[in-house]
């Protein structure tokens, strides 16, 4: 049994273990004696706040070992325990995050951090729980009872597939964003705000379809770089997408929609609440941004329509958004894939004005003269590409099953297409919750 008699390190040791081993049944008694025994003290509580941050940083180092990145565990605490936990998680991931130098952390963990404002903003160890204490407004015992809470839940948490390197243990990528790359980005942004900005349905349409065309011809040009010797070929990565209820079966179909426009494959982790988005980094990065839009978009629509009742008077709004949703989803699947074929054929035909970058002559990815297509044709540099992407699935991923979701309510089925009809594929603002 603990005592307050302990040396600190020991009692905030012990304290963790308990609490991360206690059975369910008996586990508010084991945490609010726990939380007791570090909360005693207001003279041993800064060393308290030392010990449990360094507690912390062992057990987010263990998660990154286990294949769990910053949003994961973030998102781990927003959805088992609560909002102190959450801004808890955040402080203690940047509190990791002293032991590895920013150049040397993989791109996509540099936006993860970015995204979350996972920096130390404590002035010293000791002072860590006093200062989060006085701005949440928590005294010792409910903190020590929130701390010992989220380190249990990512104590409990199983090895998941590696998406990225771990900090400290492998160097970044050797497909970091090369110079042309924001700038392609920066490009398809501009496009999108254009057509959020008009009041036009039909001028929307055009400019979000151009827009998904010009994701489309960027893919090309990798592929065509790649392919070309102009650039060494990178493997297939991977990025992990939030999807979480209500409705996460719609909304992962969404997502699947917009990744197979661009040549990404998904696979969904229903009891993690994301997905796992596999392709190639130029392709990942316009499924993050159009899935984004499209969701922020439907989510709106969805809301627009209203509520609905069966005729005796009983609810059916959950069925009517189901049905809206997946009928979003199936449609917005159509209009990408439209965009992408159309892209590819005039990438395989010749290159159009529409696609140079920037006035004055072309250029591609990386500034310089665009790729020639090869003698062979596209069409086999591509399917290459996609049988890349399938086997990095496989080997990631070697039992998969598919999943169904169902429609009940037809008019949420109508609604939901003809709100997809209206969406702009434009929206560049925004986080993507990973």
């Amino acid at each position: 049994m603990a005592s307050t008699d302990q040396p600190v390190d020991e009692l905030v040791a012990e304290a963790v273990a308990r609490v991360a081993g206690a059975q369910p049944g008996g586990l508010e008694y084991v945490v609010d004696g726990a939380a007791s025994l570090l909360a005693a003290s207001a003279e041993r509580w800064p060393g308290v706040s030392r010990a449990l941050l360094g507690a912390a940083e062992r057990a987010v180092g263990r998660c990154w070992a286990a294949g769990w990145q910053p949003a994961d565990l973030v998102r781990v605490a927003r959805r088992e325990l609560g909002p102190v936990q959450v801004a808890l998680a955040v402080d203690l991931i940047a509190a990791e995050g002293r032991r590895h130098p920013v150049a040397a952390l993989d791109r996509r963990w540099r936006e993860q951090l970015r995204e979350l404002d996972a920096r130390p903003w404590w002035p010293s160890d000791e002072a860590f729980l006093p200062e989060f204490a006085a701005r949440h407004r928590l005294d010792r015992f409910a903190l020590a009872t929130a701390a010992l809470e989220l380190l249990r839940a990512w104590a409990l948490l199983p090895p998941v597939q590696p998406v990225g390197p771990v900090p400290g243990q492998s160097a970044p990528r050797a497909s970091e964003p090369r110079s042309g790359e924001p700038r392609m980005l920066g490009r398809i942004r501009a496009l999108l705000a254009k057509a959020e900005s008009t009041g036009f349905p039909d001028e929307a349409e055009a400019l979000t379809a151009k827009a998904q065309e010009l994701m489309a011809r960027h893919s090309i040009d990798e592929a065509l770089l790649a392919a070309g010797g102009g650039r060494s070929a990178d493997d297939p990565a991977a990025v992990r997408i939030g999807v979480d209820n209500p409705y996460e079966g719609p909304k992962t179909m969404l997502l699947d929609a917009v990744a197979a426009a661009n040549r990404c494959r998904v696979v969904w982790a229903k009891e993690f609440g994301f997905c796992t988005v596999v392709g190639f980094d130029a392709d990942l990065d316009a499924v993050e941004l159009l899935y984004t839009s499209l969701l922020v978009q439907a989510t709106a629509a969805m809301h627009r329509a209203g509520s609905r009742k069966h005729k005796d008077g009983a609810a059916r709004t959950k069925a009517f958004r189901q049905s809206f949703l997946v009928a979003y989803a199936a449609r917005i699947r159509e209009r990408l894939a439209e965009a992408t074929e159309r892209a590819t054929e005039e990438a395989a035909a010749g290159r159009p004005d529409d696609f140079r970058d920037g006035a004055g002559g072309g250029a591609g990815p990386d500034g310089g003269p665009l790729p020639a297509v090869p003698a062979g044709g596209l069409l086999p540099v591509l399917a290459a590409r996609a049988e890349a992407v399938d086997d990095a699935v496989g080997k990631m991923f070697p039992k998969l099953v598919s999943q169904r979701v169902r429609v009940s309510d037809g008019e949420g089925w109508v609604e939901g297409r003809a709100a997809a009809d209206r969406a702009s594929l434009h929206r560049g603002s925004g986080r993507i919750e990973r």
